[in-house]
């Protein structure tokens, strides 16, 4: 690959060269959803960042495996090892058989993803379904000597394997640090130590979601599932794990420490993590009533929103923002990005009425260039935007005859500028995709005014002409006349 990918490794805390382990091959996994309730703000940016990285590697020539999980089953309240399954909570809550839930709300999410244009991993695993990969890690575990049953649950022995590893070398937590700030009562846990994590968990006479194992009718621990099933389909070691940045602890931690116990080395070479999405600087949650489902912003339903936001106004919106940055969410940073999107999608459809010329008055590989390089720094997706703003004042001036350029560079701008916005950044014209009858006449009706309006300039009728672009102006549409004709664009 001629192009270079420089991405932030967590657990090295630094921006290293991507090598694949097996190129042109590259395996990838991600945390995905926890099923049991709708997909909100929070599930968009892991989405759409490491959706991102899967589109730039395929870019670049690389045959990518994506792996995304669906957690349905041992994900516990307060991602503790005590308390409700979240699955069987919504389950008994609802009246349905869990796996109603798990249904329901996998299609919900899926159908939020294809909205936001998010590509469909190659594959799309389910921790129920790899249960027995499970019970297998855990005797490795045990076997190894890390972990330890008691009363048919089977725990991680934290101490134990910090004694010969490094447990926290992910989130930079040192284990003593850790001991010395917890408390626990004597004999109220089954544990030796309050920070051992749950492998396996006895089910309750009460618990839906179960399965036999050597210890017990259980189910296995939340962390479990990853470290099973991204090494089942992407082997050992693999390229690039993904997630969120809550995600890093305990979940990523436990998930290395697992994989090494069982197998004596790390399972994964490149760390990436997404930062996460404020409210109005506030951190989103549902008892400070600014938790946004994808369905809300979609719909415009929720009481702090102004507006209806469409999918790519989402995701147009996560995107100005580098992935490891905070990402603070307002009305006024959506209608921004709306305004964006609404300039770049217009130069999109202005490119075609560009009248070639016999030379080339600007440097049409300034565009690739400064997107390979700000893609390559860590997936830079704002400053590779900031080149595509820049281009759409070259377009404009290119259409109003101000620049120059010949067929050929014409080509290939056109060729380039819509593989980053619609292949790379993975973005969509709203307004004439997916054959919207309802765009559509939008569309035609603007042009059927517009082509009236010139036709009244011709008759030199100027008061009707500016009665047309004036009322057009008041709806929204900002007009641009051209020697050749007109362009136009919602604001």
């Amino acid at each position: 690959m001629d192009k270079k990918l420089f991405i932030y490794n967590t657990i090295t805390r630094k921006k290293e060269e991507f090598q694949p382990v097996n190129p042109p091959h590259v395996g990838l996994y991600v945390c995905g959803p926890t099923v049991y309730g709708d997909p909100h703000l929070g599930h968009a940016r892991p989405a759409i960042t490491f959706d991102l990285l899967f589109r730039y590697l395929q870019h670049l020539g690389y045959k990518v495996r994506y792996v995304r999980n669906i957690t349905d089953v041992g994900h516990l309240e307060n991602d503790a090892d005590e308390g409700d399954d979240k699955i069987a909570k919504k389950a008994r809550l609802e009246q349905l058989e869990p796996m109603e839930v798990v249904q329901y709300y996998t299609n919900r999410y899926q159908d939020a993803m294809k909205m936001l244009n998010v590509k469909s991993p190659s594959i799309e695993p389910r921790a129920s379904g790899h249960i027995i990969e499970q019970i297998e890690l855990i005797k490795k575990i045990i076997d190894n000597g890390f972990a330890y049953e008691k009363n048919g649950s089977v725990y991680f022995d934290v101490v134990k394997y910090n004694a010969k590893h490094n447990y926290g070398k992910l989130s930079g937590r040192v284990l003593d640090d850790l001991m010395a700030n917890t408390r626990t009562l004597d004999g109220q846990d089954e544990k030796q130590n309050p920070f051992d994590f749950a492998l396996w968990k006895v089910a309750s006479p009460e618990h839906i979601m179960r399965w036999p194992s050597p210890w017990s009718d259980g189910f296995p621990g939340w962390h479990l599932e990853c470290s099973a099933m991204s090494t089942k389909y992407l082997g050992e070691p693999f390229d690039i794990h993904g997630g969120g940045m809550d995600l890093l602890f305990p979940h990523h931690e436990c998930e290395i420490a697992q994989s090494v116990a069982a197998n004596g080395k790390e399972a994964v070479r490149y760390w990436m993590h997404n930062n996460m999405i404020t409210i109005n600087g506030q951190k989103m949650g549902k008892s400070l009533g600014n938790f946004i489902t994808l369905e809300e912003l979609f719909t415009g339903s929720h009481k702090l929103l102004q507006q209806v936001y469409s999918p790519m106004t989402i995701r147009f919106f996560i995107l100005q923002a580098q992935y490891r940055s905070t990402l603070d969410f307002s009305n006024e940073a959506l209608q921004a990005a709306e305004k964006g999107l609404a300039r770049l999608m217009a130069a999109n459809r202005i490119l075609d009425k560009v009248k070639p010329s016999d030379k080339s008055s600007i440097d049409v590989n300034d565009l690739t260039a400064r997107v390979y390089e700000a893609m390559g720094d860590d997936l830079n997706s704002p400053i590779a935007i900031a080149a595509l703003f820049d281009w759409v004042r070259n377009i404009n001036s290119l259409a109003e005859a101000k620049e120059t350029i010949t067929q050929a560079d014409l080509d290939y701008l056109k060729q380039n500028f819509r593989s980053i916005v619609f292949d790379i950044l993975g973005l969509t014209d709203e307004q004439s995709a997916g054959g919207s009858k309802q765009a559509e006449l939008t569309s035609n009706l603007i042009d059927m005014l517009l082509n009236m309006r010139l036709d009244a300039k011709a008759r030199k009728d100027f008061a009707t002409s500016d009665k047309i672009r004036d009322e057009l102006s008041k709806m929204g549409v900002v007009v641009r006349d051209r020697k050749d004709g007109f362009d136009w664009e919602i604001s």
